[in-house]
């Protein structure tokens, strides 16, 4: 049973923005683009009309945090990872890697989390247990791989937290130095 997923993606003209950049939107697009493509693999659609006709993935979360920029005509690998199998949810960590450089560059990393619902006749949806073909066909990546920490806290706050950890580190040694 699969865990992770690779495709790659070429930015295009219209998804940058009037830096020449990929605007930040573009990488949510990127996002579910390797979704679906993972489902497709599978011989599945996130359209999951064959497995009860009210059954949905709406998104219940979506993060990015951004490292490098893109440009256009850059090519850009989409590194999905299902970071977690819940009984009525999937999350999905991605890692996006610029491929045309002299050697791979991290540019971005995200994190989405879809849930089964299904729709009620009053218009409101209700979280219900995951289709059995989502259950017997994707896998949960290993809890060793490094990656799959990050959606449990953004990379900015892992940043702050060292940060703060060298400043206080810092801060102890001018304080030490200075009772000598």
């Amino acid at each position: 049973m699969p865990f992770e997923f690779k495709i790659t993606r070429r930015v295009e003209f219209s998804e940058t923005d009037m830096a020449g950049i990929m605007h930040f939107s573009n990488f949510f697009r990127f996002m579910e683009t390797a979704e679906h493509a993972l489902f497709r693999s599978l011989g599945l659609s996130v359209v999951l009309s064959r497995h009860g006709p009210s059954l949905h993935l709406p998104r219940a979360h979506a993060a990015c945090d951004y490292l490098a920029p893109l440009h256009f005509e850059d090519e850009v690998l989409v590194h999905l990872l299902v970071q977690k199998k819940g009984s009525r949810s999937l999350t999905y960590q991605f890692r996006f890697y610029k491929i045309n450089a002299p050697k791979p560059v991290e540019v971005a990393r995200g994190c989405l989390t879809v849930v089964s619902a299904e729709a009620q006749a009053d218009g409101q949806f209700r979280a219900v247990a995951l289709p059995k073909v989502l259950v017997d066909t994707l896998q949960q990546a290993p809890a060793e791989m490094p990656s799959t920490r990050f959606c449990n806290g953004s990379l900015l706050l892992a940043w702050l937290s060292d940060l703060t950890t060298g400043v206080f580190a810092v801060l102890i040694a001018l304080i030490l130095l200075r009772m000598a």
